[in-house]
Parts: structure tokens; sequence; C-alpha cells
């Protein structure tokens, strides 16, 4: 008898892990994507905003979706990454634009997360000792946390650790939505687009808003990535639905998230009229609209989410190199051990110097919009090649679908430059 329990423990278990692995490539993502710049950005949206630029996360998802699903597509029809494809296809600058576009935006990010998690983790420490715990401390205790995780294990490890992490993160984030649920009325309306009166007189400016939210949700690296997992996985063609679910999947959580960390933040500071400045304004203000509950659900989801993006924000810059150079992803080896250092120390900028995260995090994520043009422009080149795709290759519907996504990354890119030189000058 305990015999058969002992084997249907074990075969719900495998069962479980099989089913898990499914999506662990879409988990991947998640936590990739939802970091604490989708985090600032959302919240900045709400704060300032209230629900009025949710159509923004409707269209960034539903582009997000389309360039994953595409991008995946053609590594299940040729097995190529998508680096090794701009370097042989298109040209090895290319590829090379891409490795150091992207860690620069990576680096900054790295910067950001880790201010952001640090400055919440101080507030919400007040309520536990008095004066809270120094940011800085935090910042040392989460850097190591994850170099600690990364110096242990391997791309496995990494995806089932992420997976616990996205599934903290999204369970915080779900109840503080119900918690601070808006009306059905202003989730209506912020259907409709619009761009919002700009007050920049009062330090809010919609178009950097915007920017930043599709930049940190129409993000290169999250597509460019997605082929490696993929490849990874040993998906081909007859998994191609398997592909297409596991980004539904992933896209799906990233816009109920999204959503809901700009609800969190329209209840907590647009009716107040305050401000955004710092992350941490949510943790004091929440508690008294809210009660203790919520405000410790939002600081764990941010913190969750700040860790979730961390491993991948470190691993980008070696990981993009193995992928470019056809090495193997031996994270173990001496050199990547000291670039990821190098790259997590950049963790503790922000609670050392004192910038000021959110706007690190805001000029960050509008970087990684002003790169996006580029990254349609490559998938429409390979898509549309015969001697690629074959009978797979975009017909006149996808090419309209990424002409547009070219448009709106043109715009975006456009309308976040300006907002960060609006900042500047």
């Amino acid at each position: 008898m305990q015999n058969s329990n002992a084997s249907q423990g074990a075969s719900l278990k495998q069962k479980f892990t099989n089913g898990l692995a499914l999506f662990l490539p879409g988990i991947f993502l998640l936590g990739f994507n939802i970091g604490t710049g989708s985090v600032t950005a959302m919240a900045k949206a709400g704060a300032d905003y209230g629900m009025s630029l949710l159509w923004t996360i409707v269209a960034s998802c539903l582009c997000t979706f389309f360039m994953i699903n595409l991008y995946g597509k053609y590594t299940l029809v040729t097995g190529e990454t998508a680096l090794q494809a701009f370097r042989k296809h298109i040209h090895p600058g290319v590829g090379i634009f891409f490795i150091v576009a992207l860690t620069t935006g990576v680096c900054g990010s790295v910067m950001g997360v880790m201010g952001i998690v640090a400055d919440v983790s101080f507030e919400w420490s007040k309520s536990l000792v008095d004066s809270g715990i120094p940011p800085l401390y935090f910042a040392i205790f989460f850097v190591a946390l994850v170099y600690y995780i990364f110096w242990q294990g391997n791309t496995r490890v990494f995806e089932r650790s992420l997976a616990a992490i996205v599934a903290i993160m999204s369970a915080c984030f779900l109840l503080n939505f119900f918690i601070m649920m808006p009306s059905p009325s202003a989730i209506l309306s912020g259907l409709l687009p619009n761009i919002p009166e700009q007050l920049l007189s009062k330090g809010k400016d919609p178009l950097l808003v915007i920017a930043s939210m599709v930049g940190t949700t129409v993000f290169s690296g999250l597509f460019i990535i997605r082929t490696t997992l993929v490849k990874e996985a040993g998906w081909n063609l007859a998994d191609y639905k398997q592909q297409k679910r596991d980004a539904m999947f992933s896209v799906f959580l990233m816009f109920v998230i999204s959503a809901s960390i700009m609800a969190a933040a329209a209840g907590a500071l647009f009716e107040t009229n305050t401000t955004l400045t710092k992350t941490s304004q949510l943790i004091g203000i929440l508690e008294p609209l809210a009660g203790s509950f919520a405000t410790a659900l939002f600081a764990f989801g941010l913190v969750a989410a700040g860790v979730s993006s961390q491993f991948p924000n470190v691993l980008m810059l070696p990981w993009l190199w193995c992928d470019y150079t056809g090495q193997k992803r031996d994270m173990s080896l001496p050199k990547y051990r000291i670039v990821v250092f190098f790259i997590s120390l950049l963790g503790l900028v922000v609670p050392l110097f004192g910038a000021r995260p959110v706007l690190v995090m805001l000029v960050s994520q509008t970087f990684n919009a002003v790169i996006l043009p580029l990254t349609v422009l490559c998938i429409l080149y390979l898509t549309t090649r015969k001697h690629l795709m074959g009978e797979h290759r975009n017909n006149i519907a996808h090419n309209l679908v990424l002409v547009a996504i070219l448009l709106f990354s043109l715009f975006t890119s456009y309308v976040g430059i300006r907002g960060v030189l609006q900042l500047v000058v």
C-alpha cells in the first residue's frame, strides 16, 4: 500500500514537473519582462493618469505576443536563433549592435531595479524597525542572493527559481488588484486610445510615460532571448501550437499583472493628485487606504518582480555572446562569472550615490523603445525570405501587422527621445 502511494506521489510529481516544463520558456519571459521597470512604468502611469493609459498596455501586449510568436516561429522553421540569423543573413554588425545596445539598456535596468527594490524594502522595514533598515543593506543582500544562485545553478535552476518567484509576484499583484480595484467605468474608458493633457509644470509628461510602458513591454531583448529558449527547449515545427500557447500564456499574465499595478497606483496616488517620484511612495500611501495586508502584498510583489528580472538582466551579456558566437552556455566559466559579478555590482549604484531610481528606470525603458524599430525590421526581412522560411514565410496580413508595429515603435521612439530631452534640457 505504501509503495502504491509512493508510486502515485512520484507520478503526480512527474506530471507536475512535465507540465511546468512546457511553460518554463513563457515563465522565464514573464519574469524577464515584469520587473521593477514594468512596475515603475505602470505605477507612474496609474499615479499620474489613472486608468486612462490602459490602452497602451493592451497595444503593447498585442505587439509583444505577435513578435514573440514570430521570432519563435522563425527558430522553429530554421533552427537558428535571432543573433545567429542576424549575423549570417543580414550583417555581423547588426548582431554586435544588439549585444551592445541591449547590454547598455540592461545595465541601466540593473541599477534602477536594485535601487527601487532597496528603497521599497527600506520603506516597508519601517513598520518593523524604527527608522527602517538602510537601503544599501537590502541592495547588498539581493545582489548577493542573485549572484549566489547564479554561481550555484545552471539554466534549469534559473528557470525553476524564476517560476517560484513569478508565482509569488503574480499572486501578490493579483490580490492587490482586487483590493484596490477601480470602477468598471474607469477600466473601460482606459481602453479607448487617448493621450492625456501634458502637465510638464508638475513634472508629468504622458509621452515619456507611454514610451517607457512600451519599452518595458515590447522589449527587443525578450524576442531575441525567446529564440534561444525555443531552441534549447528542443522544439520544432511540430511544437508550433505549444510555442504559441506558451507565448499567449506569458503575454496574458503580462497584461493582467501590468494592469493590476496600474490600478493599485491609480487608487493610491491618482485620486490624491500625488506625483510618483519614488515607487516606495506607494508603501506609505497604500497602508491607510487598503491596510497593512495590501501594503505587504505590494511590497513582496515588487521585490519578487525585481529579483525575477535581475536573473536575466545580469545574464544578458554572456548569454547573448554565447548565442552570437555559437558557444555552449556554460556559465561556470571564470570569464562569465567575472562579467556577471561586475554587472551585478551596478545594483549598488543607486543606494550608494542617491540617484533617482524612477528616473533611471524610465530613461532605461525609453532606451529600449528606441532600439525596437530595428528589431521589427530584422524579423520583417528574415521572415519574408523564401529560401529561409519556405512555405512558412509571411503572408500579406503578417507583413501589414509588422509594418503597423514598426510605425508604432517609431512613434514611441520619437516621443521617448523627446520626453527624455525635456527632462534633461
